[in-house]
């Protein structure tokens, strides 16, 4: 019989930071970023851009859901992070070798987590709250 050898606490949580991370940077180029250009008067800019990168128009065409699945990794991270790992890492210890091996992971882990939290919450106000207060406060 196989046993199937689980990474420790750390990597799971340094791994979905950084998964969060990404999809969070994805959010915030395939709609937040074009927006706030065009917002700018950078609207050549954005058309320049979305040439170079064609796939970013289809990225942005599936905005709901990038925005969802970002969210849902977001969420399920700052779970993780502040909910499990503390308890799994009570359990696992940190290797003899390395006594700080375990702060310094779950220091980083919770930097990445916070920045990639920001920049979705910046793309999260960028693609469904900027557009709808301008209109407001325009008329």
């Amino acid at each position: 019989m196989q046993e199937t050898v689980n990474p420790p606490p750390a990597v799971r949580s340094t791994l979905l930071s950084y998964l969060s991370l990404f999809t969070s940077f994805g959010t915030l180029l395939c709609c937040a970023l074009p927006s706030l250009l065009v917002l700018l008067g950078l609207g050549a800019t954005v058309a320049s851009f979305l040439s170079a990168v064609p796939w970013l128009v289809t990225l942005s065409r599936h905005k709901n859901w990038v925005f969802l699945a970002a969210g849902l990794l977001i969420g399920a991270n700052f779970l993780y992070t502040y909910a499990l790992a503390p308890r799994l890492q009570g359990r696992a210890g940190c290797p003899s070798d390395a006594p700080n091996a375990c702060t310094t992971s779950s220091r980083m882990s919770r930097l990445v987590l916070w920045v990639s939290g920001a920049i979705y919450g910046i793309g999260l106000f960028s693609a469904y709250a900027l557009g709808p207060l301008l209109m407001k406060f325009s008329e």
